[in-house]
């Protein structure tokens, strides 16, 4: 029997009076989290909830999240993470298709009416039967008459529980892939999918109990909820809760907890790096800084190598999907590390690079990442079809186009579905990308395929450029010309002050087409 809620009754049985997580100020001991989680486990064990049930969670990174998503697995029951930024058809879709029987949703705020939305998809959802707002305050009013609040349920429960067993190949938490065609799936991942790859992030991370980590990137999101929370309640690692980046915020959490630790996405790099710094000690706060972490979608090699030279730390980058609890490879110390890989399997995986009939390719060669391990998932909760696609003799088909060289390193070449194919021949975009982001104008470029009738798809490239900087069109464009194969560079460019993002800051590509 295994239930994923060890790790926190472990960390707080061995660090009781340690802080667990930070937020504002509000510091909340690994003790006073469990004690927590054990209330809210015991009031859905008296409304109902038994194990293999689903229960959705809706909330920004803040004690509360690792509260309820502990509360939920004590009790037996699935967590169901959902983005922040869905509205009330995409929060009744999560949960009818998740069959949750139940939903927590933090309040919200002016700006982000998370409880009116969630409420509103809850309603269109018969099946699901409960709903729990989290207000700012547990002795807070529910903002919405006639709803019960976090508070409520707590209120008077017990900070003592029995956690429910369960199976290591029970499903703990139903992960939504993003969605980039059709609708999301729910990826089922295993209390042991999860346990195994927390193990294995925090020995990647070198993560220690004496740590600090900063937790920007979203807690619904897999990266952040396996790889910091998961991996730094093992640990015994005091965490540092920021719901939304903001360069400055950032830095300042850094230098006021001494942060250790540091995982995000490429935006977020790209975002420290364009940072005017004016007020902050960056030796100081680099001196603290022992791990930086990136992952969710390709580092350009130059936003890694300002990095570097900014802060005087190594990015180590790692590569992983929903499907895989999510670490799959990595460039991990004691294997070493190459700017622009995403480094060698993690303990337990395997990986190929295959072609479009299955069979391994030579060093070298582009083909499908695929892998297998204790990280790959059960499958898409009801979805046979999307299984049998996915899912072929234990491996699992990533749909990412890679290499592998003669080291054995990994290097993602591009997702199969942002392949441009312009006259025939196959472009990809981290390609053309990895080349304009070299040049001395420009900060952040995303380049796309766009209809073309002469030549199927044309090359686009949506160009951010720094501040101050100018290069016209032209002058871009034949620049590009002169280091990349004729076909290759990019016959339309368009100027954006900013590039559309994820909740998890992940460059929204997809956005970009329907822009034309």
């Amino acid at each position: 029997m295994l239930n994923l809620s060890v790790i926190l009754e472990d960390s707080a049985n061995r660090f009781p009076s340690k802080e667990a997580f930070i937020f504002g100020e509000t510091r909340l001991t690994f003790a006073q989290i469990n004690g927590a989680a054990n209330q809210i486990a015991n009031g859905l064990k008296e409304k109902g909830i038994k194990r293999g049930d689903k229960v959705a969670i809706n909330c920004l990174n803040l004690p509360y999240f690792p509260m309820v998503y502990f509360g939920i697995l004590k009790a037996g029951a699935t967590v169901v993470p959902l983005s922040v930024l869905l509205k009330r058809e995409e929060v009744a879709y999560h949960l009818k298709d998740s069959e949750a029987k139940a939903c927590f949703c933090f309040v919200g705020t002016p700006d982000l009416p998370m409880a009116t939305e969630s409420y509103a998809g809850f309603s269109q959802v018969d099946a699901c039967e409960q709903f729990y707002v989290i207000t700012s305050k547990p002795t807070d009013p529910s903002p919405i008459d006639g709803v019960s609040t976090l508070g409520m349920l707590m209120n008077g429960q017990s900070p003592v529980c029995e956690t429910a067993q369960t199976s290591a190949e029970d499903s703990a938490v139903i992960i939504y892939t993003s969605g980039t065609t059709g609708q999301p799936k729910g990826a089922e991942l295993t209390h042991s999918n999860l346990m195994l790859n927390a193990i294995v992030s925090s020995n990647i991370i070198n993560t220690m109990s004496i740590d600090t980590q900063l937790i920007v990137l979203p807690l619904f999101h897999i990266f952040a909820m396996t790889c910091l929370m998961n991996a730094g309640i093992y640990k015994g690692t005091t965490s540092v809760l920021l719901p939304r980046f903001d360069a400055a915020t950032v830095l300042g959490l850094m230098r006021d907890h001494k942060v250790t630790i540091f995982a995000g996405v490429p935006t977020m790099y790209w975002g420290l790096v364009a940072y005017e710094n004016k007020t902050f000690d960056l030796e100081a706060i680099s001196k603290n800084l022992k791990s930086c972490v990136s992952g969710g979608a390709s580092l350009p090699v130059k936003i890694l190598e300002d990095f570097e030279e900014k802060f005087k730390v190594k990015i180590l980058e790692g590569y992983g999907m929903s499907e895989g609890s999510p670490v799959v490879t990595f460039n991990q110390l004691e294997v070493g590390s190459k700017p622009g890989s995403i480094g060698t399997p993690v303990w337990g995986v395997e990986v190929r690079i295959v072609d479009e009939n299955g069979k391994e390719v030579s060093a070298g060669e582009k083909g499908e990442l695929i892998y297998r391990g204790h990280n790959v998932m059960k499958g898409y909760f009801n979805k046979p079809e999307a299984n049998a696609k996915a899912l072929k003799n234990g491996w699992l088909h990533s749909g990412d186009i890679a290499v592998k060289d003669e080291d054995g390193f990994f290097f993602i070449v591009d997702r199969t579905k942002d392949m441009i194919i312009r006259g025939g021949l196959n472009v990809y975009p981290r390609e053309v990308e990895e080349v304009m982001m070299k040049h001395e104008a420009v900060s952040m470029v995303a380049v796309i395929g766009i209809p073309d009738d002469k030549m199927g798809e044309e090359i686009k490239a949506c160009v951010v450029l720094k501040d101050g900087q100018l290069v016209t069109s032209n002058d871009l464009m034949n620049w590009t010309k002169e280091k990349i194969a004729a076909y290759k560079y990019p016959r339309v460019i368009e100027y954006m002050d900013t590039l559309p993002q994820s909740a998890t800051g992940k460059i929204l590509k997809k956005e970009l087409r329907k822009m034309g």
